[in-house]
C-alpha cells in the first residue's frame, strides 16, 4: 500500500507561526494544477505499482481550490495511479467551509476534511494572522456535519504568547463540545523564517514559560481522553477507528509521493523533494529540467528515521524489528542509550517496545536525539 500527497503552496495572507512552502498568489492557481497533472504522468513509476490507499491535499490552502478542481486531480491520479483509497483528506480553512461549497466537496470523492481552526478565541486568531474568526471556526464543524462529512479532524496550537492555562482549556472544551472524532494538537514552536521568530527575537513577544507548556500538554491529555479521544501519537487524538490513515503511513513506514511544489516523496528507496518555489517548479517541468532532489538513506538513516517515527506514535518502536531491520549493533545501541531514560520514567520497556511516558512525550526531541546514530 501506498500514499499520495498533492501540496497546494497558495494562501489568501500568511500565517505568523507557519514556516511551510507557500504563497499568496491564488492567481497562479491553473498552472499549478497543469504542473501538479504532468509531474504525476512524470513520475508514475516512482510507487513501483504499489496501490494508493489514501490521498491528501494539504498546504498552504486547498481549501481554495474549487470542487471541479479537486475533482480534476483526482480524476488525473486515478488514471494515473493504482489508486483505490480508503480516505481523501482536504485541509480547509474555516472561513472557506460555507454551506455550498461543502455541499459541493459531497459530491467529490473527498471524503475527510481536516480544520484549520487553531483557536476558538478571536483575540488569539488575531495574533496569529488567521482570517476566520471564532464564530466562524465553530459554524464551519456545524456545517460540514450537516453536510454529511462525519470524518472530520481540527487542528488546535497552544503555547501561544500570552496564552493562559484557562484559555487553553475553554479552547479544548469548545472542540469537546463539537464531538470533533480527531484532534490534531501543537504546541507552537518559533520556526526560523516566521513572524512569530522574527517578534520574538525583537522581544516583541515571549515564549510561556516550560512549567506552563507542561500543564497545557497533559491538560490536553486529560481532557481529550476523558472525552473518549485516545493519543495515538504526540500531538494527535482520535476516537477508535477515526485516526488519520494517511499520516499513519509516514509512521508506519509506506511509500508515500508528493506533488507540487515543496512536495517530499519516499518509495523505501529513495527520498525525494520537490523545488520550493512554485515558479521554479513549473519553469522546470516545463523545460523538461529536474524539479526535485534526491538522497538514498543509508542504514543509519533509516535506522533514525524508524526511532522517531515509532517513538511518536502510542504503540512505540518495536524491539524485535530494530534486530530484523538493522541487526544486532543497532538493538543493543538503542537499548543501552534508553536505560537512563527507563530509569528515569520517561520511556517504558513492555511487551516487547519502548515506548515514551507522558513525561517523556513532553521531551520527546531530547530523547529521540540520545537514541539516534551519529556515525
Amino acid at each position: 500500500m501506498s500514499a499520495l500527497y498533492i501540496h497546494i503552496p497558495l494562501c489568501r495572507s500568511r500565517c505568523f507561526y507557519c514556516d511551510f512552502y507557500s504563497t499568496t498568489g491564488p492567481e497562479r492557481k491553473e498552472l499549478l494544477l497543469d504542473g501538479i497533472c504532468k509531474e504525476m504522468n512524470l513520475r508514475q513509476n516512482y510507487l513501483q505499482g504499489e496501490p494508493v490507499r489514501t490521498i491528501y491535499f494539504g498546504g498552504g490552502t486547498p481549501s481554495l481550490l474549487s470542487a471541479k478542481e479537486i475533482e480534476r486531480v483526482l480524476t488525473e491520479a486515478f488514471k494515473t495511479f493504482d489508486c483505490h483509497p480508503e480516505e481523501i483528506t482536504l485541509e480547509a480553512n474555516p472561513d472557506d467551509l460555507s454551506p455550498d461549497y461543502v455541499r459541493s466537496l459531497r459530491a467529490t470523492p473527498v471524503n475527510r476534511i481536516s480544520i484549520g481552526i487553531q483557536s476558538f478565541q478571536d483575540a488569539d486568531l488575531k495574533q496569529i494572522n488567521r482570517r476566520h474568526s471564532a464564530s466562524q471556526a465553530i459554524n464551519a464543524v456545524k456545517t460540514c456535519r450537516d453536510a454529511g462529512f462525519d470524518n472530520l479532524s481540527i487542528d488546535l496550537i497552544y503555547g501561544l504568547p500570552g496564552q493562559t492555562l484557562e484559555q487553553w482549556k475553554k479552547n479544548l472544551q469548545i472542540a469537546v463540545d463539537l464531538q470533533a472524532p480527531h484532534i490534531s494538537a501543537y504546541h507552537l514552536t518559533y520556526e526560523k523564517g516566521t513572524e512569530f521568530f522574527r517578534q520574538w527575537k525583537q522581544g516583541i513577544i515571549s515564549p510561556v514559560e516550560e512549567s506552563l507548556s507542561e500543564e497545557m500538554f497533559k491538560t490536553l491529555k486529560r481532557t481529550l481522553q476523558e472525552s473518549g479521544l485516545q493519543q495515538y501519537e504526540i500531538s494527535n487524538f482520535a476516537r477508535p477507528g477515526m485516526e488519520s490513515k494517511h499520516n499513519s503511513s509516514y509512521w508506519n513506514d509506506v511509500p508515500y509521493i508528493g506533488l507540487g511544489p515543496s512536495a517530499h516523496s519516499y518509495n523505501r528507496i529513495s527520498r525525494q523533494w520537490n523545488i520550493s518555489d512554485i515558479h521554479g517548479y513549473l519553469e522546470a517541468l516545463r523545460k523538461g529540467n529536474p524539479f526535485y532532489e534526491t538522497e538514498k538513506p543509508d542504514k543509519n538513516t533509516r535506522y533514525n528515521d524508524f526511532v522517531i517515527t515509532s517513538l511518536r506514535t502510542s504503540a512505540g518502536i518495536e524491539i524485535a524489528l530494530i534486530k530484523s531491520k538493522f541487526g544486532e549493533k543497532p538493538l543493543a545501541y538503542c537499548l543501552q542509550n534508553a536505560k537512563t531514560f527507563i530509569d528515569r520514567h520517561l520511556l517504558e520497556l513492555k511487551e516487547g517496545r519502548l515506548r515514551l511516558t507522558e513525561e517523556g512525550m513532553f521531551i520527546s526531541d531530547g530523547i529521540m536525539a540520545e537514541l539516534l546514530q551519529v556515525d
